[in-house]
């Protein structure tokens, strides 16, 4: 039983290195395509509040601060940005007239939209290198991961993008 557990934590330990290395190597693949994608490039904090945003449309400062992690005041200049660029919009909370709800703009959405067709271009490409039988366990796994860190840290909002938020 030992050696069960011994083996289990050996194959947890390589899988979260695949998933470092993969992750890393997105990160760079990403960063060519933000830069295509938009003039005025956002940051990968900014690029996490308009995620964040588009799954909990009207939250407020507060609960925008939960989901990144940060204080309040860090995300209000995490939005200054996004603001001036045009990506989101600030307004008054239906609910409590000292808040102000946070909603991504038709910008926001737009750059959203063409930043995930490019990132979906390039890991087609790969992608399709792939034989049958590896993209088949490849959909499995990553599905099964995207199950484990939402169950594990939900954020506000659905968690899943609907079919309107993705390429076609």
């Amino acid at each position: 039983m030992g050696a069960d557990i011994s083996a289990s934590l050996r194959e947890s330990h390589e899988a979260a290195q695949a998933a470092r290395e993969v992750i890393e190597l997105l990160e760079v693949l990403w960063e060519r395509g933000r830069d295509a994608v938009s003039p005025a490039p956002v940051s990968t904090s900014q690029l996490r509040v308009l995620y964040v945003l588009e799954r909990g449309d009207g939250i407020n400062l507060r609960t925008l601060g939960t989901a990144l992690g940060a204080a309040p005041s860090s995300a209000s200049r995490l939005c200054d940005r996004l603001q001036a660029l045009g990506f989101i919009e600030r307004a008054p909370s239906e609910v409590n007239r000292r808040e102000r709800q946070l909603r991504l703009t038709s910008r926001g959405e737009s750059y959203l939209l063409d930043l995930r067709v490019r990132r979906e271009e390039a890991l087609l490409s790969a992608i399709a290198t792939l034989p049958q039988a590896t993209r088949r366990a490849l959909t499995e796994g990553l599905t099964g991961f995207r199950g484990a860190v939402d169950a594990a840290s939900p954020m506000p909002g659905p968690t899943r993008l609907d079919d309107t938020a993705r390429p076609a």
